[in-house]
C-alpha cells in the first residue's frame, strides 16, 4: 500500500471513530498505537493526525502529541443547530424522490443498529447510527448538502463507550426514533418526519 493510501486509510478510520464517539473526548491519540491498530506506519498516522488537526477534530497537547477535541455546551448546541439545518433540508428534498433502494438501505441500517445493541457491540451500533444520518443526507441527491455535511465533521450525540451500559436507554430511544423517521419517510409524511427528526436531534443534545 502506497504511503498516500495508508495516510488516507488512517485518516478515514480515526475520523470515523472520533465522529461516532468510539474515541472519548480528551483521549490522546498515540502514533504507535494507531499504527499497530490500523496496520500502517507511523508516518501515515502522523499525516492523518495533522489533517484532523486542520479540521479541528484533534488539538495539540501542551507537551506534544494529539488529543481528541472536547466540546463545550455551546459547541453541542451549535452542532445540533447545524445538523437540524442540513438534515431537515435534506429530508425535505429526499422525501419526494427517495428510491426504494434508499428506503431499504435505511431499513437495513436500523436492523443493524438493533442487532448491534442487542449483542452488546456498541462500537458497531455507533457506526450504524452515523451511517443512518449520512444515508439520509445522501438520499437527497444534493451533492452540495452532502459535501457540507461531510466537511463539517459532525459528531454523534451519545455517551462515551465506557458509559453505555449505564445509559442504554439512549440507544433504545435512538433505535425507536430512527424507525419513526423511516416510517414517516415511507408514508411521505413530511410533517411527521420533520417532527421525529427534530425531536431526535434535540433529545440527543439534551441527553449529552
Amino acid at each position: 500500500m502506497k504511503d498516500v493510501s495508508k495516510a488516507t486509510t488512517a485518516y478515514n478510520e480515526i475520523r470515523k471513530r472520533i465522529l461516532s464517539n468510539q474515541v472519548v473526548a480528551g483521549a490522546r491519540l498515540r502514533e504507535d498505537e494507531w499504527a499497530k491498530k490500523l496496520d500502517v506506519n507511523r508516518a501515515a498516522v502522523r499525516e492523518a493526525l495533522t489533517r484532523l488537526l486542520g479540521e479541528q477534530l484533534v488539538v495539540p497537547g501542551e507537551k506534544g502529541g494529539y488529543f481528541v477535541k472536547s466540546f463545550t455546551e455551546e459547541n453541542v448546541t451549535e452542532i445540533r443547530e447545524l445538523r437540524k439545518v442540513l438534515e431537515l433540508g435534506a429530508l425535505e428534498i429526499a422525501i419526494v424522490k427517495i428510491s426504494p433502494e434508499d428506503l431499504q438501505e435505511l431499513s437495513t441500517i436500523c436492523d443493524e443498529f438493533t442487532a448491534m445493541v442487542e449483542r452488546g457491540y456498541y462500537g458497531g451500533a455507533l457506526e450504524a447510527d452515523m451511517k443512518f444520518h449520512e444515508t439520509l443526507i445522501a438520499a437527497s441527491g444534493n451533492q452540495k448538502i452532502a459535501g457540507i455535511y461531510h466537511s463539517s465533521n459532525i459528531p454523534l450525540f451519545h455517551q462515551k463507550l465506557g458509559k453505555i451500559k449505564s445509559h442504554l436507554d439512549d440507544y433504545l430511544l435512538t433505535d425507536q426514533e430512527h424507525r419513526e423517521i423511516l416510517a414517516a419517510i415511507r408514508n411521505a409524511d413530511l410533517e411527521k418526519a420533520r417532527e421525529a427528526l427534530s425531536r431526535h436531534l434535540m433529545r440527543g443534545e439534551v441527553y449529552l
